[in-house]
């Protein structure tokens, strides 16, 4: 009988269908109106997600004692860890790592630490934690400076284990946040015709 292989890009595109899914089901009915500086506060919420898992890059290469530098590979502005990832490809394999890391364990803590909710700001942290997990499982998975392809090339774990981790952790945020009122149309915006808009928006509307 012949087996089936799933590769990531598969394995990210059920992950992502499960997420509309579930969100466009649990949201459909939801409305609220939203404050004029909403986007604003969103998208500093989202740029500080993005902050953070860059920081985390630079400070994990400081800790296993590698040289971060910043430069540009084919015009995209890069963070290098300064490790030889052939002699010391543990250590590489932390420093890939340490983005995505942050930003689930930031979205894990606001989702789990009792506070005020639904602010814009944090649905903005959330939107950023999110979107980066989804981008790098996706069309960003391939690439010179891809943490998942870096990740992959040491030989710590296979990109489909790398895809089943990170992607598992963002559908669940996801699922939880799509079943949570505080969050009510984050994932999904009911139009005037009756039909709704499922996705995760960063511009003004």
């Amino acid at each position: 009988m012949r087996s089936v292989r799933l590769t990531t890009a598969w394995i990210g595109a059920l992950l992502l269908a499960a997420i509309v899914t579930s969100t466009a089901r649990a949201q459909r009915a939801d409305s609220t109106s939203l404050p004029p500086d909403y986007w604003r506060r969103f998208s500093y919420g989202f740029t500080a997600s993005i902050l953070l898992h860059e920081a985390a890059h630079i400070a994990t290469a400081v800790a296993v004692g590698g040289h971060p530098s910043f430069g540009f590979d084919k015009l995209r502005p890069t963070i290098f860890s300064g490790i030889d990832s052939r002699v010391e490809p543990h250590k590489q394999f932390l420093f890939s790592a340490a983005g995505l890391t942050m930003q689930s364990l930031i979205d894990e803590g606001i989702l789990d630490i009792p506070h005020s909710r639904g602010g814009a700001f944090e649905r903005g942290m959330l939107g950023g934690g999110i979107g980066t997990t989804l981008f790098y499982l996706t069309i960003g998975r391939k690439g010179s400076v891809s943490d998942v392809d870096f990740m992959a090339r040491t030989h710590a774990l296979s990109a489909t284990q790398i895809t089943l981790i990170f992607g598992s952790v963002a559908a669940m945020h996801s699922i939880r946040i799509s079943r949570d009122p505080h969050y009510a149309n984050f994932f999904a915006r009911a139009r005037d015709d009756g039909g709704v808009d499922v996705g995760l928006s960063v511009g003004a509307p």
